[in-house]
């Protein structure tokens, strides 16, 4: 129950909160403007509409479709744009500035450098190219107002054979931009063990990762990621519900697996709206995310796709405020579980939550007292 003292915010106070992003797809998240203008410039011709609007509304209806097909096609079209040097920089450059115009401060974005290759890039130029729009997209953020730190993550495809040589490329960039490495794909069949190789390198070199693990496949795809890889967060992992019960009377049992997600604060990079569209939820009331925050897992909120689910993380925050009556104290609680679970130095995560996150939701808050005191103030008792 919300008091006086944690009101539900609205619309605006969640846009101007400091959030922090850990799971965003830099091939789901273009503007449906620059998809159209890069189709022009590369010689793409297979996109399905070229007004932006409606292409706009053709990606968000077609991953709303329910057809597995359908959504993977979304982004053959968004891949299919991004092959050459000056498309990645775009591309990059304006993903950190909207979600800096978000009220984004920290973010990790991944990407798949192998899927950028068909004109002739290395995976060498891809990283390069993505991590000087990232920091170009930072410069035109500052300057129009807004403050974000970009860390790349490289996904290697788990339905493909480059893992090791992808985590070797994380591994070689990773004080110049790039924070950790990824394996993303469809699940089932492909198992985040048939890529230990990569994962045991990593660990040998200290270096981080996180594994798309129980999205649609559920708590196998988990548990390997976790005990037979090493994972240091899963991406999405909302399938954890399924060791969750629940009673009539409303206790809840933990199992193991759950109670070791728990216990161990493995951070969940939730992204409820995605869920939804990939059916993990039938709507954000049933979440599995409520849940999750009462149980006090390591719970972040996070977007996938931008594009394809028509949001950003002012939207997810609020649906699911609309959900659960989530305060600012709750948001500023999802903000510090992701900012601690970030793949950049202990130091440097306690400095953007001390020095940039806490002070950001404290004067949210004494803005809204001294809104609640101004608009009381005037208030006289008949008969005074």
């Amino acid at each position: 129950m919300t008091t006086q003292h944690q009101h539900t915010p609205g619309a605006d106070q969640i846009r101007r909160a400091p959030k922090v992003l850990l799971h965003d797809h830099l091939d789901g998240g273009l503007r449906p403007r620059t998809v159209v203008d890069l189709a022009r410039e590369t010689g793409y011709t297979n996109l399905p509409e070229t007004d932006p609007d409606k292409l706009g509304v053709w990606f968000r209806e077609a991953a709303d479709s329910g057809s597995l097909e359908r959504y993977l096609e979304t982004f053959s079209h968004t891949v299919g744009v991004m092959q050459t040097r000056d498309a990645l920089v775009r591309v990059a450059a304006e993903c950190a500035q909207d979600l800096a115009e978000d009220g984004v401060v920290y973010a990790e974005v991944r990407y798949a450098p192998e899927q950028h290759l068909e004109k002739g890039l290395t995976l060498e130029e891809v990283v390069e190219a993505v991590n000087e729009g990232f920091r170009e997209g930072e410069r035109r953020a500052l300057e129009s107002g807004h403050r974000i730190r970009v860390g790349a993550l490289l996904t290697a495809m788990r339905h493909a054979a480059r893992a090791l040589e992808i985590a070797e490329l994380a591994n070689r960039y990773r004080d110049v931009g790039v924070v950790g490495f990824d394996i993303a794909g469809a699940e089932a069949g492909y198992p985040p063990t048939r890529h230990l190789d990569a994962f045991e390198y990593l660990k040998r070199e200290n270096n981080h990762f996180t594994i798309h693990a129980g999205e649609a496949f559920g708590l196998p795809s988990i548990w390997q990621a976790l005990q037979w890889c090493g994972a240091d967060r899963l991406g999405h992992g909302v399938r954890i519900i399924d060791d969750i019960h629940v009673a009539d009377d409303g206790s809840v049992k933990l199992g193991r697996l759950a109670s070791y997600v728990r216990d161990k604060r493995i951070p969940l990079e939730l992204c409820p709206s995605s869920n939804l569209q990939t059916g993990a939820a039938d709507s954000y009331a049933e979440h599995p995310i409520g849940l999750l925050r009462r149980l006090h897992f390591r719970a972040t909120v996070n977007t996938d796709n931008r594009l394809m689910s028509g949001t950003s993380m002012s939207r997810e925050f609020e649906h699911l405020v609309d959900a659960f009556g989530y305060s600012l104290d709750d948001m500023q609680w999802f903000t510090v579980n992701a900012m601690k679970s970030a793949f950049i130095p202990f130091d440097e995560r306690l400095a953007m939550i001390n020095d940039v996150i806490k002070p950001g939701y404290a004067e949210l808050k004494s803005q809204w007292l001294f809104q609640q005191t101004a608009s009381t103030s005037g208030s006289v008792v008949k008969g005074s």
